[in-house]
């Protein structure tokens, strides 16, 4: 015995049921009753009517069972060193104080200071 698929309902059709309605193309679609091919010439959606299959499917109505919960992956961190620096100069870096980078800044900008001075002498020197 072979059970047919209603096209538009999902229902099961059975022998000397249903009813066969040919296209212009030569597609078959079969039809459980005449109320599903009523629908289907009117051309209503199936996922938006209750009591079809493919509403049930796409509205999780009637699952079987408790489907186990899916486990989301959770990012694993590295610490990675960067071109130039080491992880151990960059951890380095991050647990300094405020009051020691301010002092660092501080000396750089001397040293930039007494390097511009240094220049401006010079270029004083070449030209006399």
């Amino acid at each position: 015995m072979k059970l047919e698929i209603c096209e538009f309902s999902g229902y099961k059709i059975y022998p000397s049921r249903g009813r066969l309605y040919v296209t212009s193309d030569s597609k078959t679609h079969r039809f459980l009753s005449s109320k599903t091919e009523s629908l289907f010439k009117q051309r209503k959606n199936n996922r938006s009517l209750l009591w079809t299959v493919m509403y049930r499917k796409v509205n999780n109505k009637g699952v079987k069972g408790e489907v186990a919960k899916k486990r989301s992956r959770r990012a694993v961190k590295y610490n990675r060193a960067v071109v130039g620096a080491s992880w151990d100069a960059i951890n380095a870096r991050r647990s300094e104080t405020t009051a020691v980078r301010a002092e660092a800044v501080a000396k750089a900008k001397a040293s930039r200071k007494d390097e511009a001075a240094k220049r401006k002498a010079r270029v004083a020197q070449k030209s006399n």
